[in-house]
């Protein structure tokens, strides 16, 4: 009697220990089944929507400079990246030539203006002549015949057409002297702009032969410090935006992998409307290069900013990409989110109504307006209103978002609308989110 006494006191009493400590210990497997989770913090502050491109530095401007004459070059007096100025003296062509001819030419024309001289002689001689016959005629016209009175005229208009064909000679001789004197300073190779020397194509004792083709011995870059070009490249769906920044102004930055840490700013000069094969368009972008940092033909990796908004929230992108794997964690009312049903057409639609319901309700709706266009176009108002709000309303679901927080022990979504996105969050334009609050992103 005793020991079944024992043994119900016994069990009795391992009952009740199992009654007091049954829900501690469910309750404790139940939060030992539940996952940590990886939280991100809504932030506010300042954004930017940033473009990204690649592209490529350039001079404004490549003067290209050659050689009008011909001969061994003798002497060259700049090298490669050498600065110089406007008239700077850059090669000589080897003058001897060039110095013979303007000697040449020269003599030429001082025989031409000895010839001259002698000419006026003759001429002043038969204009005296002339009138010497004159006041002989005057005083008798028997001293002087007609033939004779003819031959003095004759003479004199003679003597000055010469001087005339003299005079010609001597313009002729001084051109000729000109030309030979340009072609002598054309030896001296002088720069047209203020520049840098990009290339130097030549050698001491190359030889030209600019009479077959002008050859180039220099590549100027003008302006390097003030002004240098970036050719970028921007995709057709963004040209829009990047025309946005050029019409604010909006400052585009960049980097080089020559300075890793440092950051150039430009400004958006054109947009040119020569699309490549790959319609993408060409964006030219200036900047200031006063250290010469920047070099011709370095690859540069571009930011437009193409709109900014001060003091707004913003969430990480890592938890818009999160989406709860586990239906049995979400709370009752948000498990509709997880099977799609919120993007049905029809707002009204049931969201427990049958996906393969709701697909043959859609095909059907659009095999009607397809076989009956009109009724489409009946149905919209004259002032395309409907197609506006229409737009608008497609544009606010796209826009749409669900994040999602862990409170009372499962996940609850809150719904957002977002607007553009930053290499690390995202502007929210609605949705009830405060700064400070922790979404989830993932599991620990």
């Amino acid at each position: 009697m005793r020991l079944w006494v024992k043994i119900l006191a016994s069990v009795g009493v391992l009952g009740l220990i199992g009654g007091i400590s049954y829900q501690p210990l469910s309750n404790y497997l139940k939060m030992r089944n539940i996952p940590k989770w990886e939280t991100a913090s809504v932030v506010k502050g300042d954004a930017k929507r940033i473009i990204t491109s690649t592209g490529k530095i350039e001079p404004v401007l490549k003067v290209s400079i050659g050689s009008f004459v011909s001969g061994p070059i003798v002497k060259i007096n700049v090298d490669f990246n050498d600065e110089v100025k406007e008239g700077d003296l850059l090669a000589i062509v080897d003058p001897l030539l060039y110095k013979a001819a303007v000697d040449r030419d020269r003599a030429s024309l001082t025989t031409r203006e000895a010839e001259v001289a002698r000419v006026q002689a003759q001429l002043h001689l038969s204009e005296n002549n002339l009138l010497r016959g004159e006041k002989l005629r005057q005083k008798n016209e028997k001293y002087l015949s007609d033939r004779e009175m003819d031959g003095l005229k004759a003479e004199y208009d003679v003597q000055k057409a010469l001087l005339m064909v003299a005079e010609a000679s001597v313009k002729q001789a001084q051109a000729q002297l000109n030309n030979s004197e340009t072609n002598l300073e054309y030896c001296n190779i002088r720069s047209p702009v203020d520049g840098v020397v990009l290339e130097r194509k030549i050698d001491p004792g190359q030889t030209l032969a600019s009479q077959f083709q002008t050859p180039v011995l220099f590549l100027l870059a003008p302006d390097l410090r003030k002004k240098l070009n970036v050719f970028a490249t921007v995709d057709e769906s963004d040209i829009g935006l990047i025309r946005q920044a050029y019409e604010k102004q909006l400052p585009v930055s960049f980097t080089v992998d020559a300075y890793p840490g440092e950051t150039f700013k430009g400004t958006i000069d054109q947009i040119r409307f020569s699309a490549t094969e790959l319609q993408r368009y060409p964006v030219l972008v200036t900047t200031e290069n006063p250290d010469l940092k920047l070099l011709p033909s370095m690859t540069a990796q571009l930011s437009f900013e193409v709109d900014s908004k001060t003091d707004v929230i913003k969430v990480p992108n890592a938890a818009l990409r999160f989406y709860p794997d586990n239906v049995q964690l979400v709370r009752e009312q948000d498990r509709k989110l997880l099977d799609g049903s919120q993007w049905n057409r029809d707002g009204d639609k049931d969201p427990n109504a049958d996906d393969a319901d709701a697909g043959e309700a859609d095909a059907t709706a659009d095999d009607d307006l397809n076989s009956n266009p009109e009724n489409s176009e009946n149905k919209t108002p004259s002032n395309g209103k409907a197609n506006s709000e229409t737009g608008i309303s497609d544009q606010s679901k796209k826009n749409k978002r669900h994040v999602w927080v862990f409170k009372d022990n499962q996940l609850q979504a809150i719904e957002i609308e977002i607007g553009f996105a930053e290499s690390r969050y995202t502007v929210v334009t609605s949705g009830d989110l405060q700064p400070g609050m922790e979404l989830i992103v993932g599991k620990k």
